[in-house]
């Protein structure tokens, strides 16, 4: 039997006002925008609230998300630092949470215009891998992107000199495969900003993973692709779970209400746990269910290819009426 829905609470908003709300055992902080960079505060503020408001992008309907239930967050990010102060006050809470941390080398590109420079994002990804375990820090060099002046030896290379600043501190690297062509939104963002991109090809991609298999046993990394149809086992790299049911029973099968809604039971392991699918994510994606709590047009990141920015000026609205103590990020 697969996931139906969420339970529902009533909760007492900011305003007095009582209302229904979703309760979420597994929250997604975010793929929609970077709240650990650039929504610590709020975020830390609604948690101890105990709820938040969620507007749906696409036909404006706000949710409301109650933290009653929630037994795992998993935090997105290219600069974490500003959450790192409040992880006591998660630890002492009793959830449980690991990150999605992209350290992509893109710097003199222009792709990533307002991410911190390597340097400093390399000594982030050490400070957190050593607070909370390497284990709990997964690398993403997400998207894998060609251009004109990047090519796949350049991008290897790119790779490769991240690897050797990260590796001992983290045990998975996640890749995807820029696919710019069917999104007309980021093609157009590309030519904006002069940048000329090629799309992968099926040799590209084989040369690519054929170099990273080789990671394996020079950093001692998993490897998985994120949301890729492609089959590259040969090389040893495996489709990921970002939102990923087997890292939480490796990680925290001591939390009985989480492992409950995996359909894990610790005295039969190799039973088959339920299907827990996320239907709201793209075909090839491997994750399962979770309620993201993120806004688009939020990130001042500015990423070119990001898919959840419309624009700059529509970012720069929303932060500039952005409150901590609101209850939502936009």
């Amino acid at each position: 039997m697969g996931f139906k829905s969420w339970d529902t609470v009533e909760i007492k908003r900011d305003n007095g006002q009582v209302v229904s709300a979703k309760a979420p055992i597994i929250i997604s902080a975010s793929r929609s925008t970077d709240i650990p960079a650039f929504y610590a505060d709020w975020f830390m503020n609604r948690w101890r609230k105990g709820y938040v408001a969620w507007t749906n992008p696409f036909n404006k309907q706000v949710d409301y998300i109650s933290f009653a239930k929630t037994r795992l967050v998993v935090f997105w990010s290219k600069d974490p630092a500003p959450i790192l102060k409040y992880l006591p006050e998660l630890d002492a809470s009793g959830v449980n949470y690991y990150f999605q941390f992209t350290v992509n080398d893109y710097g003199d590109t222009g792709l990533e215009p307002n991410v911190p420079i390597l340097a400093k994002r390399v000594e982030t990804f050490r400070a957190l891998s050593k607070i909370i375990g390497k284990e709990r820090v997964i690398w993403r060099f997400d998207p894998l992107i060609l251009m004109r002046q990047l090519g796949v030896d350049q991008l290897l290379e790119r790779i490769t000199r991240v690897a050797e600043l990260i590796g001992p501190f983290t045990e998975k690297l996640v890749i995807s495969f820029a696919d710019i062509d069917v999104y007309r939104k980021v093609q157009g963002n590309l030519r904006q900003a002069g940048i000329e991109w090629k799309e992968f090809s099926a040799d590209t991609i084989n040369k690519i993973a054929r170099r990273l298999g080789e990671f394996k046993s020079r950093f001692g990394l998993k490897i998985a692709t994120c949301a890729e149809n492609v089959d590259l086992k040969q090389y040893g790299i495996d489709h990921n779970r970002c939102i990923d049911d087997d890292l939480m029973v490796c990680l925290f099968n001591r939390d009985k209400v989480l492992m409950d809604f995996l359909g894990y039971d610790p005295g039969h392991p190799d039973q088959t746990r339920q299907c827990l699918k996320d239907k709201g994510q793209r075909e090839a994606c491997g994750c399962i269910v979770s309620k993201d709590i993120g806004m688009y047009d939020t990130c001042p990141h500015s990423c070119v290819y990001c898919y959840a920015n419309t624009s700059c000026s529509a970012v720069k609205k929303n932060r500039a009426k952005h409150s901590d103590d609101a209850e939502s990020i936009a």
